[in-house]
């Protein structure tokens, strides 16, 4: 209709506003990225491999990504007909054979934060991956607390040894368990921990700090 001039608003819950150019430009690069990248999920390492030593691919093995078990790697896109991702960890990116690794299921995309800082999980001899069988129904980790990786020097029975009352807020835990600790030490002597998707407080005297590589 003639006399009419089309106009883009923003729309806010405190009122209504005319978009700037500078707007426009803003929100069309922004959905041009989200709809470029791929949905990224988590892998965990179950064994070694050296791409020199074990690609079945002598003359691509350079474009192989290496790694140690329990290296979280994340993974773009569906495995190829050679069954190998494309993944990154560590900062480098490479084929990932499928067989090597297992998919850590986790959908809050806070604690893949986390986990991906952490860089590594525990993995015992049979491949299964130590990680919250429950992330998504948790509350997530905010991305200002640190997460620590410590060993457990002493076993520790709460229900025996703990000097507080609310004893069953406490983790039990063996000699030699690794424990992941979220933020700092309360004024009790006890941090609030991760062990196997479990969680609690745990005394920070009978831990030890572990590095994460």
């Amino acid at each position: 209709m003639d006399g009419l001039l089309e106009v883009d608003v923003l729309i806010y819950p405190d009122g209504v506003r005319l978009a700037r150019p500078e707007d426009i430009r803003e929100w069309e690069l922004e959905t041009a990225t989200k709809l470029a990248l791929p949905s990224a999920r988590l892998f965990v390492a179950l064994y070694p491999y050296n791409p020199a030593a074990m690609s079945p691919n002598r003359e691509t093995a350079a474009e192989e990504l290496p790694f140690v078990p329990g290296q979280i790697i994340k993974v773009f896109g569906d495995k190829d007909s050679d069954g190998f991702y494309h993944g990154e960890s560590g900062g480098l990116r490479g084929d990932v054979p499928s067989n090597m690794v297992a998919e850590v299921p986790v959908e809050d995309e806070d604690m893949k934060a986390v986990l991906m800082q952490q860089g590594f999980l525990l993995v015992d001899h049979t491949g299964a991956s130590f990680t919250p069988e429950d992330l998504s129904e948790t509350s997530s980790v905010p991305d200002d607390v640190v997460v620590q990786r410590m060993v457990a020097i002493f076993e520790y029975n709460p229900w025996e040894s703990s000097p507080n009352m609310d004893s069953e807020a406490e983790l039990g835990f063996r000699s030699g368990d690794i424990i992941y600790v979220f933020g700092d030490m309360d004024q009790d002597g006890f941090y609030y921990g991760d062990l196997h998707g479990r969680r609690g407080l745990v005394p920070s005297n009978f831990l030890q700090p572990l590095p994460w590589n």
